[in-house]
């Protein structure tokens, strides 16, 4: 009972929102998906290449008592993100928090770099916020947010990440000035920075470098897909309406 009654209470102070969440089968994604819904949004998973996990996680959602559904898009397609866009538009018929999740690594030093590697990250990373953005504002009513994933690495820069680093910039840049487009029409665009997050890409990194970064980290620790979600969570309800324009870091205080 008392589970049911805390359900009932997020419910309550969020409203029965529409929640978009690209990139969100796996990873940060997937935990925002599942925080936002168990706080009584309505969710979109957008998920690219793994269809099965986009569509396993929006039957467990809807067990919550919320509406999900899975729709395939691929980001750093322009017309794959109006098509996303239409079929939010048909099944909800409206977006409350937009949340720009999805996102890749290809990393080599820059003198090794091909031009392959180079697009792929910046179409996907950065082009990828601009066309599902682009698509999906005109269902985004006032009082809504739009949420950016971003990384520190797009503050600090890092050796071998010179695609990666000028993506999560350019997340950065973009936030800052869709907010001031977007603050008259009562609509929050901020941006996350997470630092070292314990996902499938961080453990694709070989042991030995995670292990070099942990150290570096105050906290000791890598941060969780969930912290960094409940921080998404914070930004999307009424109780941040006042922040907009603003990049958060959530590292451990990897950056201090």
């Amino acid at each position: 009972m008392q589970k049911k009654n805390k359900s009932m209470k997020q419910k309550k102070h969020f409203g029965r929102k529409v929640a978009v969440v690209t990139g969100a089968e796996r990873g940060i994604g997937r935990a925002v998906v599942c925080t936002l819904a168990a706080a009584g949004m309505d969710v979109v998973i957008v998920y690219h290449k793994d269809a099965r996990a986009g569509e396993t996680l929006a039957r467990e959602l809807d067990g919550l008592g919320m509406r999900a559904i899975a729709v395939r898009a691929d980001v750093s397609d322009f017309a794959s993100c109006r098509n996303l866009a239409q079929a939010v538009k048909k099944e909800f018929g409206r977006c409350d928090v937009l949340v720009n999740n999805a996102g890749v690594l290809s990393d080599k030093t820059l003198a090794k770099m091909s031009k392959a590697q180079w697009d792929l990250v910046i179409r996907t990373n950065l082009d990828g916020v601009f066309n599902v953005t682009k698509h999906m504002l005109p269902l985004i009513r006032e009082g809504g947010a739009i949420i950016n994933i971003s990384s520190i690495i797009g503050t600090t820069g890092n050796f071998g990440q010179t695609n990666y680093a000028a993506s999560k910039a350019g997340i950065i840049g973009f936030t800052k000035s869709l907010s001031r487009e977007m603050g008259r029409q009562g609509i929050t665009v901020n941006a996350i920075a997470p630092g070292l997050i314990d996902t499938a890409m961080i453990q694709s990194v070989r042991e030995d470098k995670r292990n070099e970064l942990i150290k570096r980290i105050p906290a000791g620790r890598m941060g969780t897909p969930e912290e960094v979600a409940y921080l998404v969570a914070f930004l999307a309800s009424p109780r941040a309406r006042y922040i907009s324009g603003a990049v958060i870091g959530i590292d451990g205080g990897l950056t201090l």
